[in-house]
């Protein structure tokens, strides 16, 4: 009884090592890459030889792939090895990731403004974002900057940001409106770090001047015509990302939390903390629709100044409101949208969409009540075009026509690269 014992030992502890050996990865090869560097990708992935055959791992890497602005798509395929384990192969459809872009923003209120740029997006191949604009709103603009994510390492990376905002701003006080040349430059770094698959973390600050020099509008003596503020900030953003990638439709939930202090030099632009929260959801709708959504929740200081953080733009939160038309101390944005695909050919996509944006403010100095004011909310539904390239990274030219059926409402054309959220 015992010899048999042994025996059905014996062939138990031979099949489960077998086993274990079938089920081991030999070699992990990329197939596919031009630009971006094999050893780059390598680092980037989970996988790696001698670790078990797992298939969530395996699908955590091609998102983990497509997130990057190098690689338009990824799949993997699995073949024996000579020494009973498997080979894997991970194939990659590159991106090409030198893009110029521009955004054009227009309403029936003449108010135009451009930005355009150049960016590289896999500098050396290792997917480091480097990037400079040029922007008008009457008045002239620059910035340039470089992201790193995976700088030294897997999980540890770098931003470098320079920026010389100069914008003409509306200052909104006493029931009535004043027009400013607003100047922002400075410098800001931050530490990038990713906790896991779906986890990161940047952490970081910037410091910078804020001019303002009075241009036309009502006057007040609480209000200075010319202020020039050294500040300093600090700024920590948390990621969660579950969104999931097939060429333009997106599945899934991303959240992103940015909460900043801003330190002052002048008590006329007191001192102040600012959060808000953007969260996302994409969720397919059959064969070629994709519904996508974003809310946006925001609180500030409640200080009662006319230079309050938020703001209602085009650009930003409301199609076809008009360029910086308000300000606030809180805002609850609601962007909503169908996208559907009309044309898909090998490299050429052509996306028809209709949305409703929506949003409320909080007064500056005001109260919770303000959300629910006539006055503070606005909602713009319209219609817009995606024109995509599907192997050059963000080329999605967008081109939307808000209309405003809220009290006082505009209308406008908001011109932009990539989607609008």
């Amino acid at each position: 009884m015992s010899a048999r014992l042994g025996i059905l030992l014996v062939l138990l502890l031979s099949f489960t090592i077998a086993t274990a050996q079938q089920n081991v990865v030999t070699d992990v090869k990329i197939q596919g890459t031009k630009r971006t560097k094999t050893a780059f990708l390598k680092n980037v992935i989970t996988l790696k030889p001698g670790m078990p055959l797992d298939s969530l791992l395996m699908d955590e890497d091609m998102t983990r792939l497509k997130r990057l602005p190098s690689i338009s798509h990824a799949y993997y395929q699995i073949f024996a090895s000579s020494d009973g384990g498997h080979n894997v192969y991970y194939n990659v459809e590159e991106n090409y990731t030198l893009i110029p872009y521009a955004n054009l923003f227009s309403s029936s209120n003449d108010d135009f403004a451009f930005r355009i740029g150049l960016q590289e997006f896999n500098l050396f191949g290792r997917n480091i974002t480097l990037g400079g604009f040029y922007q008008y709103d009457v008045f002239n603009s620059f910035g340039i900057g470089v992201r790193a994510p995976y700088l030294f390492g897997p999980k540890i990376g770098l931003a470098i940001n320079y920026n010389n905002f100069t914008t003409q701003e509306p200052v909104f006080f006493e029931d009535t409106t004043a027009d400013y040349r607003y100047n922002n430059r400075g410098f800001e770094v931050m530490g990038l770090y990713e906790l896991d698959f779906k986890n990161r973390i940047e952490l970081g600050g910037s410091l910078f001047t804020e001019v303002y020099e009075y241009l036309f509008g009502a006057t007040s003596a609480d209000v200075p015509q010319s202020l020039e503020v050294d500040k300093h900030l600090i700024k920590f953003i948390y990621n969660f990302d579950n969104i999931r990638y097939y060429y333009q439709y997106l599945e899934g939930f991303r959240s992103s939390l940015n909460l900043q202090y801003v330190g002052s030099s002048d008590e006329t632009l007191p001192e102040f903390v600012i959060g808000f929260n953007d969260f996302v959801y994409f969720r397919r709708m059959g064969a070629k629709g994709n519904w996508a959504s974003r809310l946006r929740l925001g609180m500030a200081s409640n200080i009662d100044t006319p230079f309050a953080p938020f703001t209602v733009d085009n650009n930003l939160n409301i199609r076809g409101v008009g360029n910086t038309i308000d300000r606030g101390t809180g805002a609850i944005v609601l962007n909503t949208e169908y996208r559907y695909t009309l044309i898909d050919k090998d490299w050429f996509v052509l996306q028809g969409n209709v949305f409703v944006d929506g949003g409320s403010w909080r007064n500056p100095g005001g109260d919770f009540s303000d959300f629910g004011d006539n006055q503070n909310i606005r909602i713009y539904p319209g219609i817009g075009l995606r024109l995509m390239h599907k192997r050059i990274f963000n080329a999605v030219f967008r081109i939307d026509y808000g209309y405003g059926i809220t009290k006082d409402a505009s209308r406008g054309i908001v011109f932009g690269i990539g989607q609008y959220f």
